[in-house]
């Protein structure tokens, strides 16, 4: 880890709207609170990057524009923790984590009222998409032996190991010869013949881990077509409710 004075970044992504940031605060800070003491205890301080915006009345980064700041006055070596106690958009980090050299961990409370393992495993997937190396934690308290464990690994080394003995590669499945033969002759089915896959608001939410690269997609036979919200929005209104119940049933 290289941090000559045992200081970790922290950073918070946060929602598009200011009511779900605002609602959600509550939550982000008692989330931070327990982390920060575990780390504290292990010997280490954290700085936060960006601070509570008193006119917004939250302390989430917001969008990508206000990230890009962010990660403009953290050095890009320093060990740095996204905390996530809610959903995020991937995007308002994406842009700062993918030229940061420093060790990352993610972080998200374990709840089912706040969705922060759900944005976190969000960002998780974006980054991977991107290439980022990174570690993942979570925690209902921060207090259970499995986070610190794995979280005293992260401050000496940097990495989280987790068991993934569960695991088989996918080189080590047996298909049936049925299934395999099936399988064959749809692909080459629909290489042939081809599809349209309709995409609307592709990356929706800041979801870049859910965009399929059109070069990856072509060679299958799927092609995207990408949709207007307000174009189905006017051809909706232009369709009567008999018709609208019709194509439903």
């Amino acid at each position: 880890m290289p941090s000559k004075n045992k200081t970790i970044y922290l950073v918070a992504s946060g929602d598009l709207r200011a009511s779900a940031n605002q609602k959600c605060q509550s939550a982000q800070e008692a989330l931070e609170k327990d982390l920060i003491a575990a780390i504290s205890k292990e010997g280490y301080q954290v700085k936060r990057a960006h601070g509570f915006d008193k006119a917004k009345g939250h302390g989430f980064i917001d969008s990508q524009k206000y990230g890009m700041e962010v990660f403009r006055d953290i050095p890009a070596d320093a060990p740095l923790i996204v905390a996530e106690a809610v959903w995020q958009y991937s995007h308002h980090l994406l842009a700062g984590l993918s030229t940061h050299r420093g060790p990352i961990l993610t972080v998200a409370n374990w709840s089912g009222t706040w969705p922060g393992l759900v944005g976190m495993l969000n960002l998780n997937g974006s980054m991977t998409k991107q290439g980022i190396v990174y570690s993942s934690l979570w925690s209902e308290d921060f207090t259970d032996e499995f986070f610190l464990k794995n979280l005293r690994s992260w401050l000496k080394t940097g990495k989280v190991k987790h068991d993934t003995s569960h695991v088989k590669p996918l080189a080590k499945v047996k298909v049936p010869a049925s299934a395999a033969k099936a399988g064959k002759a749809f692909a080459q089915k629909l290489k042939h013949e081809k599809l349209i896959m309709g995409v609307f608001d592709e990356g929706c939410m800041g979801m870049f881990n859910a965009i399929i690269p059109d070069a990856l997609l072509h060679p299958t036979g799927v092609f995207k077509e990408r949709l207007s919200q307000s174009s189905l929005y006017a051809k909706m209104l232009t369709v009567k409710d008999d018709e609208a119940r019709a194509v439903y049933d």
